[in-house]
């Protein structure tokens, strides 16, 4: 399992429905191909409730390291990823919602003086419930209490409108206790070029590309490219690169339809021998075993 990404990276999943754009979700991060979730935004928010485990969960340039009982809302449009903490799975609930659903009609004053405020705002790219402090707490009672309502809608013929008034008053108590930065211009241009920087990535990985290429796409020099992107990513740009193609990878891999020499190729590598090596060093065995391990098992005829 993969997380669903345009060439902009920014995720295609249906989070709920129109009338109601709300979806609640268990997660393990042991689901995922890589134990991990990939790069990505959205324009919904999504808060992140740890049942089990430990999660590194990366928000922009910052790391939360969030243990069992802990949370965090990942606001809206920004990259984040989630990486397990010493190789060890995590459990976690994701509930992940539309800023609409908050705003009640366009230019409301709920939207225009209570959403705008933290969802426009660049400096705020998420609230973490990690001290404990008594909001904080609220607040993630109020979070198990959806989680619930939701697992057993049928049971609550109003589970809906509980969901809702929870969500508002989980939104008053931000609004109380989260305090308001100034707009930072620069936090904006730094995701608008993490972004540039991702989707030239994403568009070209099928090619051979240089650093002077994607340093070239956003305007900087090589140097100042590569200082960038492992400030905010965490991980170098040839990192980057080579983890991207190898998620690729996978999914060409588990049809069976194709050799590994031209899902080698498809994928970027300049030889099937390079690609054999680099996904047996971040995958743990080789491409033709991951192959057969995901590939359907067929009873053979009578």
């Amino acid at each position: 399992m993969q997380i669903q990404t345009d060439h902009n990276q920014k995720e295609i999943k249906l989070h709920g429905t129109y009338e109601f754009p709300l979806l609640v979700s268990h997660e393990r991060l042991s689901n995922y191909e890589r134990k991990s979730f990939m790069w990505h935004w959205h324009k919904e928010l999504e808060w992140t409730y740890v049942l089990e485990g430990e999660i590194q969960y990366q928000v922009n340039q910052q790391a939360y390291h969030l243990k069992e009982g802990q949370g965090l809302l990942c606001n809206s449009n920004m990259l984040h990823t989630g990486r397990p903490v010493n190789e060890k799975d995590c459990h976690y609930v994701s509930i992940t919602f539309h800023p609409r659903l908050l705003e009640g009609y366009k230019d409301s004053f709920l939207k225009t003086s209570y959403v705008n405020r933290i969802v426009e705002n660049p400096s705020i790219p998420c609230v973490a419930l990690t001290s404990f402090a008594d909001w904080e707490s609220h607040i993630l009672n109020m979070l198990k209490k959806i989680e619930t309502l939701y697992s057993t809608q049928k049971q609550e013929e109003d589970y809906d409108f509980q969901i809702y008034l929870l969500l508002m008053e989980i939104w008053r108590i931000i609004c109380r206790n989260v305090q308001k930065p100034a707009n930072d211009q620069a936090a904006t241009r730094n995701i608008a070029r993490l972004k540039q920087i991702l989707t030239y990535i994403h568009s070209h990985y099928k090619e051979k590309i240089s650093l002077e290429d994607i340093a070239g796409e956003v305007n900087i020099c090589p140097s100042e490219c590569c200082r960038f992107f492992k400030k905010h990513m965490r991980e170098s740009l040839f990192d980057y690169l080579l983890n991207y193609r190898i998620e690729q990878s996978l999914s060409l891999l588990s049809l069976g339809n194709e050799n590994i020499t031209e899902i080698a190729g498809q994928c970027g590598f300049s030889s099937s021998s390079y690609f054999s090596r680099v996904f047996r060093e971040r995958m743990g065995y080789s491409p033709r075993e991951y192959q057969k391990l995901s590939m359907p098992f067929v009873q053979p005829e009578a």
